[in-house]
């Protein structure tokens, strides 16, 4: 186990920016995700601390050591790839154990060593199996134990769950979390599941255009976002997001479709803001008495919960009922909303304005 530093590291190809003056400190121990979308440079990070990219600027500690120099199979970390990555011919005991292997690790270290591994992952019954007899979840789980078998400072991992059904993305979800729970090995998680990384995370590093965002626990990102693309990411549904502006206290929405006096702002006039507000947070009520009023535009049953989206203007925001609640579409319904579970941020920097 080993604690992991990135120091102002920066990543260029020309002009074009893959990473930019990132910063992280990684606790010995610490389960850290970094989630974002397709291009925020989630995954130059993840290789840039695997020894698979150069920083052009910055440098990379893992434990006592700066490892800019270090190739990667000198760096004491193991990696589990969205691919799997297995070698076909093998049998599943020769893929786990093939680490140890070129390693040069006695023979008599090998079995016990692989035979807890494939325990930890329950996969003593697929030992003599290749890996086309095994489900997608099973090849994973063998990606992972040869991932532990190495016993590494480091566990990185880039999207390993992305090729998996629904279905099996949770059970191995499950997997992963017990794992880190009993290894206690430090892991960086590479994700674009905003799910993923909310069920995992101790803290969550949550990146777009090559720079970070926010970090913070799972719960700080859901509750208290720091700007309109975090907002916006997290959470299914995503939050409400509704331009308007602040006046006197009042967000008023554009198009004068509803106003909600907002706390802690009373005086206060501005252009251009937005309103953010979770579908949680707005409960539906009797039209006449709603301060959000329109047709409903859609209905979605998702199991546990209803998802009743209104239509005001160019704006959609939706709602969550119980899971027993039925509305027509086109019908007139009402949604009120708890102000002080309303967000507002700038319109121009998109950063979240703070209450009082």
């Amino acid at each position: 186990m080993a604690r992991v530093q990135l120091k102002n590291i920066q990543k260029s190809w020309g002009t074009a920016v893959g990473v930019k003056r990132l910063s992280l400190d990684i606790a010995d121990g610490e389960f850290l995700v970094l989630l974002g979308p397709s291009g925020c440079g989630k995954t130059t990070t993840m290789r840039m601390v695997a020894g698979l990219e150069d920083p052009s600027e910055g440098e990379i500690w893992i434990g006592e050591r700066c490892v800019n120099a270090l190739e990667p199979k000198d760096r004491d970390v193991a990696m589990v790839f969205q691919s799997y990555g297995l070698y076909p011919n093998m049998t599943v005991y020769e893929n786990i154990s093939f680490p140890l292997r070129i390693r040069g690790t006695p023979k008599a270290e090998i079995d016990p060593a692989v035979m807890r591994a494939a325990k930890q992952v329950e996969l003593t019954d697929y030992l003599d199996r290749k890996p086309k007899a095994l489900s997608g979840g099973q090849r994973q789980r063998v990606a992972l134990a040869r991932a532990i078998v190495r016993q590494p400072a480091v566990f990185l991992m880039d999207e390993p769950l992305s090729n998996l059904d629904a279905k099996l993305r949770v059970s191995m979800r499950s997997h992963i979390k017990h794992l880190h729970h009993s290894l206690g090995v430090t892991t960086i998680y590479v994700t674009h599941d905003q799910i993923e990384a909310m069920t995992l995370a101790d803290r969550v590093v949550v990146m777009s255009k090559a720079e970070i965002q926010q970090i913070g626990t799972p719960e700080a990102i859901y509750s208290d976002p720091s700007n309109v693309f975090v907002a916006g990411f997290i959470g299914s549904p995503a939050m409400n997001l509704v331009n308007g502006n602040l006046v006197d206290g009042t967000f008023v929405a554009t198009g004068n479709d509803f106003a909600i006096n907002i706390p802690g702002f009373s005086g206060i006039t501005k252009t251009n803001m937005i309103l953010g507000v979770r579908a949680e947070d707005l409960a539906l009520v009797e039209p006449r008495a709603a301060a959000i009023q329109a047709p409903v535009f859609t209905v979605e049953l998702t199991g546990e919960a209803t998802l009743v989206t209104l239509k005001l203007g160019h704006q959609f925001i939706t709602a969550k009922a119980d899971k027993s609640h039925r509305a027509a579409m086109g019908e007139r319904a009402g949604f009120s909303a708890t102000s002080e579970r309303c967000y507002l941020f700038d319109g121009e920097t998109e950063l979240r304005r703070r209450l009082g």
